[in-house]
């Protein structure tokens, strides 16, 4: 039998916080000695663990910028939309028709259409918000926003949006835009939030998508009508922002005929 089949003696045992470490898990130094020796390697920075410190502080500085911000709206799209494509034109609509609501808008702090709807909101004379990520092919946060925090991490970031929010309104865009809608229509659907519209702008970019959920995903019983209810479609920024608007009010009208994902 060798030393590691053999009883272990708890006496031996090496505590670092919560975690009890044994045998060969004992560490030959402590954090504080690797914390204070500058002859060491800096290596055990980029561990998990102190990776969470990271994750911590990002939660911190969000919660601290945002705390006051007051009543938002987040509003997604495609960082790919041109200055001149009718969808910017759409974003700087909707972000200066939620400012003249009452509302501060968030977005990903980009550019397209998340400048847009920045551009939209700063001209209205609101708070325009901007969570910027950390990616190789963007850089840095878009000139019409007036707070912006930027993350390493994308679920502290999306933790900021829904947090923050009193709906979205989703502009027309990619997988990263796909990635927010579905993710924002999931916590509604399990009940994480509540009281939490979703709006799609643009009816013809949105439609193919409606009617995949409607005539491939609902008709395999993968997600119920009650699912697609969640979700209304609308070309018009004014009714979108009157969407918002009666739901954080708590009286969240019937969506028009034909503006929602009608599974028939």
């Amino acid at each position: 039998m060798n030393d590691t089949q053999q009883p272990w003696d708890e006496s031996h045992d090496y505590h670092q916080g919560p975690v009890v470490m044994r045998r060969s898990q004992v560490p030959a130094e402590t954090t504080d000695q690797r914390l204070l020796d500058e002859r060491g390697a800096a290596d055990w920075v980029h561990t998990d663990p102190w990776r969470v410190l990271r994750i911590q502080s990002e939660f911190v500085e969000g919660f601290g910028a945002l705390a006051e911000l007051g009543p938002a709206v987040s509003v997604f799209g495609s960082a790919r939309t041109g200055q001149h494509d009718s969808t910017y034109e759409l974003g700087e609509q909707v972000g200066a028709a939620l400012v003249r609501a009452g509302y501060s808008v968030i977005t990903g702090g980009g550019p397209g259409a998340m400048e847009a709807a920045n551009k939209g909101a700063l001209e209205a004379g609101g708070t325009s918000v901007g969570l910027g990520i950390e990616l190789p092919f963007e850089t840095g946060l878009n000139a019409f926003v007036d707070l912006g925090v930027n993350f390493r991490y994308f679920f502290a970031r999306k933790t900021m949006f829904v947090k923050y929010s009193q709906g979205f309104i989703v502009l027309p865009g990619g997988f990263g835009t796909l990635d927010e809608l579905f993710e924002a229509i999931t916590l509604v659907q399990t009940q994480k939030v509540t009281s939490f519209p979703i709006v799609l702008m643009g009816r013809t970019y949105w439609q193919g998508l409606l009617d995949w959920l409607s005539d491939s995903a609902l008709a395999a019983g993968t997600i119920s009508a009650t699912d697609l209810a969640l979700i209304t479609v609308t070309d018009d920024p004014a009714e979108a922002v009157e969407i918002i608007v009666a739901s954080d009010r708590g009286s969240a009208p019937q969506p028009p005929e034909g503006s929602g994902a009608n599974p028939e």
